[in-house]
């Protein structure tokens, strides 16, 4: 199969992503103030609650499987299961958050992180979508294309 490259930006995008949320279980309350976590979260891992690191943790597992889809869907590793299920839902998923960007703009005053945190899920969103529909004829295939 041809490598897709918005499937492989996609991948690179979730990983990196992910690698970010593990960054702030490891480097503590600055980088998730850096990121944008809630402040009353925050106070509780600086109290000893590993409630955030745990929540974090989990998102960063996530992302992380994402990407493997991302990849999976671009012909650079072996097939997933429900290919094509998984990255219509991970579209779906990072454009609906992105879409999130339309209530904060009819804010009076919108916070700059979710200003940006919208668009750049949005983007992340895009990239996917137009990733997944360009491997459709590919991904209803069932034998292994990587």
């Amino acid at each position: 199969m041809p490598r897709n490259p918005w499937l492989v930006a996609g991948g690179l995008l979730s990983a990196a992503a992910s690698l970010m949320h593990i960054g702030c279980i490891v480097n503590g309350p600055k980088w998730y103030r850096s990121f944008g976590a809630p402040e009353p979260l925050i106070r509780a891992v600086e109290n000893g609650d590993p409630t955030l690191h745990w929540m974090t943790a989990g998102i960063a597992v996530i992302l992380a499987t994402w990407s493997a889809y991302a990849f999976a869907g671009a012909g650079l590793i072996r097939r997933l299961p429900l290919m094509r299920t998984a990255l219509v839902a991970i579209s779906a998923i990072y454009l609906g958050r992105g879409l999130l960007i339309l209530p904060v703009l009819s804010q009076a005053d919108p916070r700059p992180f979710d200003l940006w945190s919208s668009l750049i899920v949005l983007g992340y969103g895009l990239t996917y979508a137009i990733g997944t529909a360009r491997a459709w004829p590919l991904l209803s295939q069932k034998e292994s294309f990587a």
